[in-house]
């Protein structure tokens, strides 16, 4: 027995909370009801990392107890800095202890006392009872209390695995030569965090030198006379604060709290319970985690909770029904012979609607393989039809339902029809419309929650479908793909995806009429799929040879730049490793005192920090553009070749509607969005995406300054209009109201600031924010802005009103009905608070300028089909629209496309388009 594990586990509650919300804060987690998940998300994936990997033998969790501690009353100061805790982390800590309770793991709360105290207490009680302790912590307070078998168990940012701090740790990451010197350091050098006020001109590397070279603070103050200077002064002025800093900073272990073993032993968990409340928060993944951790699965329900739906036998006649289950009756059937397939085909010819799905081989759409069609027109009933046979597509059975497809009578529904549309086109089958996608009118509905079906499916019909997984096998090497499942394997999976879309669509549609986005889901978000299917469809044209010529170019200005670095640095070293870079630019050449390492111990070198760090050394320009070059190759030189389609070849790009919740339009595989432009070996880029043949030519069409337009619009500012409508250079404009000069003698630097102001002021941008842009003092930054709002009243106003309306809606709209959720805009936390303001100001903006272009290339499309225009367009890249034009038909599309993108909306100001036309994307840009 005395060589029994015991591992004890002491998680510090709030610290992990906290932690998991602010790691979700830019991309929260929320789930059907609105409710925001992120906290009790991070905190459960924590404890379950916990459970699963280090399988301790005791485990508790400490919350700090409400209202003041000890340390209040000696310093009624302490956090008192602090902003309000977030609406959505006080909401959601009785979910977080409903689950510990479910997970039958004692909670600790000690009133007067902190939850370090008592974890420390504890760990030192522990520690004399042969314990190994963890304390679960991200505070880096709790260093001072590392012992031999007592460690700090820090979790890094979601998904990023662990930290373990032993004694060797702490004195590595302190500078100490034993852990209980931390406490002298923090009492010198303060922590903003708590309020804690530590010596004035003493940060953390002074903090650490100073106790380096005198052990503690005592010993400092028996050698003051060595100190010189502000810091000796200092010293000496602050001694009660510094001693002061030092009682706050020390962690407690005398709090009266029993170390109840028998308490403290991990327990089975209540599955039950955690299975109610993970539904209630739909933490579907965790689900499956806590089950197969505790060896228990949940029996997959049909659609009001019963027992899953058998898997189909082989049938031997077509429409044979399944069993009833409860008080659901549904059918699914496959549908092979001739008779069956007219009998279908005729049934779906007098539908108003009917929904579809596609099994294939790929989830990439231009080289998927048609494996089979399934076709629901009414709830709890579908149909399969198998189309491969030993691996071959009978395109007759395909051919056969060219003309349901083309019926502009009958409604197409499905999930991510565009897809389905995609593989049918390999296939030569036409869909028109009247569509209905059950993705997009979610992602309009529900703007921000997932798309997928399942989620959905279990979100609004309270029912699990059949995975994936359970047809194919489990990811990994030795999955199967569909072409090698017998096909009546495949009927209940392939039909249920049809059944449970028409079911979605039917309570999607009820709540679409009427809504704000009624229309713009009709009238720009349907018309759009086809628009964008064919885009895709089409294709762009790839010089791959002009890319390979580039790839070596840029091989040879990495290989320089790496020579010319290693020479600035004076050694040599490898510039793709953050870490050696980071002990190059801040230990070796010593550019920057104050540099901080991370919580993985190495100094952070990202693009954000050596910008503000650029003028100090000629290596740091060099490292960033070596890692932009490197970047270059990489990302798209080297890779987009690789994209090219054997069969077509071309580049064939996905757009997706329900990704970005501005309504932009995304696209991957790849992702052209972020194609370099602006520096000239980025536009090289550009060079190698050209026209078809020599017949066609090259056509850009990107609109001027939309977000400003529109900005001017929204605040009916009338300087703004007027400059607009008059034509001007904006920015030009912008600087002369700014600083009180003539048009004619604005400078080429105003115009740069006026053009940084503009922009900036859309997003919300800050004083210091400005400041870091323009690389000006705070002071000059601050004086730009009050110039520019006292310039522009109308946009101050808007700016203010906009966030008026989203306080007492809770979020804010386009001028299309697109809605922005701002559940955080009312929060007392500064931070959260300030991202929903500035979310406020932009969406309404950013949203529209996403739905005009919308606008126009389904205006766009409606043109050159009724004009019968050969010319295609293939791109879409933020305000820009491409095309691969005919030269025969180039003034025409031209004039089209300008027409339609400039008349997409109706506003104050006009829209005004940049149109280019050459053999390639950078010449016509």
């Amino acid at each position: 027995m005395a060589d029994e594990k015991k591992d004890l586990y002491l998680l510090d509650a709030y610290a992990l909370i906290f932690r998991a919300y602010y790691a979700f804060i830019r991309n929260p987690r929320i789930n059907s009801k609105g409710f925001n998940t992120s906290a009790v998300f991070g905190f459960t994936n924590s404890l379950l990392e916990i459970l699963t990997k280090e399988n301790p033998t005791h485990i508790a969790v400490v919350f700090d107890p409400p209202g003041p501690n000890f340390r209040h009353e000696e310093y009624p100061e302490y956090k008192a800095n602090r902003d309000a805790t977030p609406e959505d982390i006080k909401l959601s800590v009785p979910y977080i202890q409903d689950l510990i309770k479910a997970m039958n793991i004692p909670v600790i709360v000690k009133e007067g006392f902190e939850a370090d105290d008592v974890i420390g207490t504890l760990s030192a009680k522990a520690s004399e009872q042969g314990y190994n302790t963890y304390m679960v912590t991200p505070d880096k307070d709790y260093a001072q209390l590392v012992k031999e078998n007592v460690f700090m168990y820090k979790p890094r940012s979601m998904g990023g695995g662990i930290d373990i701090w032993g004694i060797d740790q702490v004195k590595e990451k302190f500078s100490v030569s034993e852990p209980i010197q931390v406490i002298d350091i923090l009492a010198l050098w303060g922590d903003a965090a708590d309020n804690i006020p530590g010596c004035p001109g003493v940060g953390e590397k002074r903090a650490k030198d100073l106790i380096k070279a005198y052990g503690n603070i005592p010993n400092i103050y028996e050698h003051i006379e060595e100190l010189k200077g502000k810091q000796k002064e200092n010293m000496i002025n602050f001694r009660e604060q510094v001693e002061l800093s030092y009682r706050l900073a020390t962690i407690r272990l005398d709090v009266p709290v029993d170390l109840d073993e028998k308490a403290l032993k991990r327990e089975k968990p209540n599955m039950d319970a955690i299975n109610k409340l993970f539904d209630e928060l739909e933490f579907k993944n965790l689900t499956s985690r806590i089950n197969a951790l505790y060896g228990t699965a949940p029996v997959q329900g049909d659609l009001f909770g019963g027992p899953a739906a058998p898997q189909s036998e082989v049938i031997e006649e077509a429409y044979t029904s399944h069993q009833t289950l409860k008080d659901v009756s549904y059918r699914y059937y496959m549908v092979y012979n001739a008779q069956k397939l007219a009998s279908l085909r005729a049934e779906l010819s007098t539908k108003k609607q009917f929904c579809f799905d596609t099994e294939t081989t790929s989830v990439n759409a231009m080289e998927a393989e048609l494996v089979g069609l399934s076709f629901s027109w009414k709830a709890h009933e579908a149909y399969y039809v198998p189309v491969m046979n030993n691996g071959v597509v009978d395109t007759d059975i395909t051919a056969s339902f060219k003309a349901i497809f083309a019926d502009d009578k009958i409604t197409k529904v499905a999930q991510n029809l565009k897809y389905d549309m995609l593989v049918l086109k390999n296939y030569d089958i036409t869909i028109k419309g009247p569509f209905f996608d059950t993705m997009v009118a979610h992602h309009l509905l529900y703007p921000g929650l997932k798309n997928g079906m399942d989620f959905m499916a279990e979100t609004y019909l309270n029912y699990t479908p059949i995975s994936y997984e359970s047809v194919v096998g489990p990811k990994g090497k030795k999955q199967k793909n569909m072409r090698d499942i017998a096909q009546a394997d495949i009927v209940d999976y392939a039909a249920e995806d049809a059944d449970i879309t028409l079911q979605l669509a039917e309570k999607f549609q009820e709540e679409l009429k009427g809504s704000d986005v009624e229309k713009l889901f009709n009238d720009i978000e349907m018309p759009l799929i086809e628009v964008l299917a064919n885009m895709e469809f089409e294709g762009v044209t790839l010089d791959d040879g002009a890319l390979k010529e580039f790839a070596e170019k840029l091989r040879e200005l990495i290989i320089a730049l790496e020579k010319k670095i290693e020479e600035l640095a004076g050694m040599p070293f490898n510039i793709s490793s953050p870490k050696q870079v980071g002990e190059v630019l801040f230990e070796h050449l010593k550019l920057d005192e104050k540099a901080k390492k991370t919580k993985s111990g190495q100094y952070s070198t990202g693009e954000e920090i050596l910008q503000k760090l650029k003028d100090r050394h000629e290596i740091i320009p060099a490292i960033l553009e070596y890692r932009g070059l490197v970047k270059l190759l990489n990302t798209y030189v080297e890779a987009l070749p690789k994209l090219i389609n054997a069969k077509t070849g071309k580049i064939h790009t996905s757009y997706s509607q329900a990704t970005v919740v501005t309504g932009r339009l995304s696209s991957n595989n790849p992702n052209l969005q972020n194609i370099p432009i602006r520096d000239e070996n980025g536009k090289e880029i550009r060079k190698a995406f050209t026209a078809s043949d020599d017949k066609h030519v090259f056509l850009s069409a990107d609109y001027s300054q939309v977000e400003l337009r529109l900005m001017a619009h929204f605040s009916e500012d009338q300087h703004l209009i007027d400059a607009f409508n008059r034509g001007e250079d904006i920015h030009a404009a912008t600087a002369a109201k700014i600083f009180k000069v003539p048009l004619d003698e604005v400078t080429g630097d105003m115009r740069r600031k006026a053009k940084t102001a503009n922009f900036g002021i859309i997003y919300g941008i800050s004083a210091f924010g400005l400041a870091e842009r323009l690389t000006i003092s705070r002071k000059e930054a601050k004086e730009i802005i009050d110039g520019y709002f006292e310039s522009f009243p109308g946009v101050k106003t808007f700016m203010d009103g906009s966030i008026a309306t989203a306080r007492e809606n809770n979020y804010v709209e386009t001028l299309f009905g697109r809605k922005r959720n701002l559940s955080d805009i009312n929060s007392r936390n500064g931070v959260v608070r300030g991202m929903a303001e500035r979310n406020a100001i932009n969406a309404p903006i950013q949203g529209t300028a996403a739905d005009v272009i919308k606008q126009a290339m389904v205006n766009i499309q409606k043109r050159f089909i009724s004009e019968n225009i050969a010319s295609k367009m293939i791109l879409q890249v933020h305000d820009e629209l491409n095309f691969d034009v005919l030269k025969t038909e180039e003034e025409q599309v031209k004039a089209i496309v300008k027409e339609e993108m400039e008349n997409a909306i109706s506003l104050s100001v006009p829209f005004d388009v940049d149109m280019g036309v050459g053999i390639n994307w950078l010449e016509a840009h």
